[in-house]
């Protein structure tokens, strides 16, 4: 049964709850339309009877599903991430994170070279005192610097020149014709006969002559006759020495003196260990040349021997002063490379190992060890307590000369090989990844971990090693 819409109050037939008769209540579904007081007069689906003097009800419960609904979509969803992040998706594979960005590079079979650089000094070494040993006053020197070789002027001496002459030897004696030993009368021979000897005269005690074959003073006072002298009271005479000569000089000193004059341009002589009449002429044309006494014979502090051409050094004494063994230092005329390596690390210092001499203008020259020293000794300034590691010197030489261009001294680098390992499998250094677990790893282009166990870092590469590791195995190089 249908119930009447109250149109009390309102003259145009609407509904007071707000229903509309011309058009139907959309809530009920009413689609009729008329203009009577009954609802559903026009041409609608009848709709459900309202209780008179209540509101008519609004849409069955549309807004409530609608929030039961987004709520479980959000514990549906919810519970999935849960499931998933704890691994308990029913035996289901998680695929692997994509890989990281960088660039892939092979893992390569290659040689690797420890090179190692250290400090150096350029120069022409040590500089060492010369064996002057003329004495009196030191009345010229040379300049620092000054080069010299056999046969010129070291400096002045009383004003003498000591000269520069090459070997080994020093100079420990007086070079020169030795005198001959004097002749002595053999025993057992008798004096020669004096004045007035056989068939001569002798003169009586009492004027009387005696003849006969000696000489004597008679006793009596006639004349004797016989072959035997009277009996004299005065000694014969003494016979007078026997003439000595010069005699030639021997010894290993003469030989390299020798050598030296003939090398100077003078001859007339045998070069050979003895000091002849020959030689003694040819130093006194030398002594001419020199502005020397032509002695014929030299002095022991007339020369001053080196091993060969040198560069001199600061004098140790001035003008004025009296000469000495520190009157004059010098070095030789090669420039070389010294070193001051520490005792435990002086292993790559082999004679004749070959190192790389960076110069300070940046240009690399060869270089090749050429002595190592023997004792250890602190830093300067140390004053032998801990504050550095003792040092021993390693002198390093320069073959090409002309590569070092006019540079004569300062500091260099030098740099030497250490450890070298062959064919071994290497990758960049920054392919290295730290792993949780500790160690190294590599990443591979899939994104997966291996494990690579490091050898030796030369020259930005490294040694690794691992059973999952082989030549031409991609990895990445993390950004």
């Amino acid at each position: 049964m249908f119930t009447e819409r109250s149109t009390d109050g309102d003259p145009a037939g609407r509904d007071p709850a707000g229903g509309d008769p011309a058009g139907g209540d959309p809530a009920f579904g009413d689609t009729g339309t008329g203009t009577g007081t009954e609802a559903g007069a026009g041409t609608g689906t009848e709709a459900e009877p309202v209780q008179e003097g209540t509101a008519p009800r609004r849409a069955p419960g549309r807004r409530r599903s609608r929030t039961v609904l987004v709520g479980a979509a959000f514990v549906v969803v919810t519970a999935v991430a849960v499931v998933g992040a704890l691994g308990l998706g029913g035996g289901t594979e998680t695929p692997a994170a994509p890989p990281r960005a960088g660039s892939a590079v092979a893992v390569t079979r290659t040689t690797l070279v420890e090179r190692t650089k250290v400090e150096g000094t350029l120069g022409y070494g040590a500089e060492i005192p010369l064996p002057v040993k003329a004495t009196g006053t030191v009345t010229w020197l040379p300049e620092a610097g000054t080069t010299a070789e056999r046969g010129d002027t070291l400096l002045r001496v009383d004003d003498r020149p000591v000269v520069l002459l090459y070997g080994t030897l020093p100079m420990y004696r007086e070079l020169g014709m030795a005198a001959g030993p004097t002749t002595a009368p053999e025993p057992g021979v008798p004096n020669p006969p004096a004045s007035g000897g056989a068939g001569g005269k002798g003169s009586g005690a009492n004027g009387d002559t005696n003849t006969g074959k000696g000489s004597g003073t008679g006793t009596g006072g006639g004349t004797e006759t016989g072959g035997d002298s009277g009996t004299g009271t005065a000694p014969p005479p003494a016979a007078p020495p026997a003439a000595t000569s010069p005699q030639p000089l021997r010894g290993m000193d003469v030989l390299q003196f020798e050598s030296n004059l003939a090398a100077l341009g003078y001859e007339g002589f045998t070069v050979d260990e003895r000091f002849t009449s020959g030689t003694e002429r040819a130093v006194k044309r030398w002594q001419k040349a020199l502005g020397l006494p032509e002695t014929g014979r030299i002095a022991l502090g007339d020369v001053v021997y080196a091993s060969g051409r040198v560069r001199l050094g600061q004098a140790g004494v001035r003008l004025g002063a009296a000469a000495g063994d520190n009157a004059l230092t010098y070095t030789g005329t090669t420039r070389k490379v010294v070193v001051d390596a520490t005792a435990q690390e002086a292993s790559w210092a082999v004679r004749g190992t070959d190192v790389t001499v960076g110069l300070p203008d940046g240009r690399p020259v060869r270089g090749e060890v050429a002595s190592v020293g023997r004792r250890a000794t602190s830093p300067e300034g140390d004053g032998g307590g801990s504050g550095g590691p003792p040092t021993v010197p390693v002198t390093i030489t320069v073959p090409d000369q002309r590569a070092l261009g006019r540079l004569e001294s300062g500091p260099v680098t030098v740099e030497y090989v250490g450890r070298k390992r062959e064919r071994v499998l290497a990758v960049p250094v920054a392919a290295l990844v730290a792993l949780a677990e500790g160690g190294h790893g590599l990443e591979t282009e899939d994104g997966r971990f291996v494990t690579a166990r490091t050898g030796l870092f030369a020259d930005g590469m490294v040694e690794v090693s691992g059973p999952a590791l082989r030549e031409g195995l991609k990895v990445r190089i993390p950004q």
